[in-house]
């Protein structure tokens, strides 16, 4: 019995010695496939752009102003929310920008940083902004398109969890080459 205590004894001893430092939380990994893209053509014809194969078109009903849509990712528990407005002024052209700046930098608080980078193609009447907001924000990559004359395209992404800049950076830079493809491949139909 004394060399048992002694033993229970010398293993709490040994076992308290060094420091104990807790093993970061960790993510699954997401497995993400290479992109296959397909062109969508607008219902009414006015834009046609580039989409992944696996993602979805969601029509949203009964809009007043222009049309609007979803991009879904059910894979990836992610959707880009878009709408089209047609302009019928330069007034409502540059109130359109001005609400998609505000949208935009709404994030301002939580944001670690905003970007923007701009793309035209001038030949197609292609001129767009991307935003790239850093952080634990609601909606990290937005993004607008517009012939800067008569049509306006705006996009946003939204995941369909709490927003965790660590635990959604794979599928936030997979989904923002599908918004890149959307730019450079996006065309207008409606002249």
């Amino acid at each position: 019995m004394k060399y048992l205590s002694f033993f229970i004894l010398c293993l709490f001893i040994c076992s308290c010695s060094g420091d104990y430092s807790p093993k970061p939380s960790g993510y699954f990994r997401i497995g993400l496939e290479e992109p296959v893209y397909r062109q969508y053509v607008d219902s009414s014809s006015h834009f046609s752009f580039n989409i992944q194969q696996k993602a979805m078109i969601e029509i949203v009903p009964d809009t007043t102003d222009g049309e609007r849509f979803n991009i879904v990712y059910p894979s990836l528990n992610a959707r880009i929310h878009c709408s089209f407005l047609p302009v019928k002024s330069r007034n409502d052209l540059i109130k359109a920008s001005e609400d998609s700046r505000r949208f935009a930098y709404v994030h301002v608080i939580k944001a670690d940083g905003i970007f923007e980078k701009a793309y035209s193609d001038p030949e197609n009447k292609i001129y767009a902004l991307v935003y790239d907001i850093d952080g634990n924000v609601a909606s990290p990559l937005q993004f607008v398109i517009t012939d800067s004359v008569h049509y306006f395209f705006r996009g946003s992404l939204y995941f369909n969890v709490i927003p965790n800049q660590d635990s959604i950076a794979p599928v936030r830079e997979y989904i923002r080459n599908d918004i890149k493809e959307i730019v450079t491949g996006f065309r207008w139909y409606c002249e």
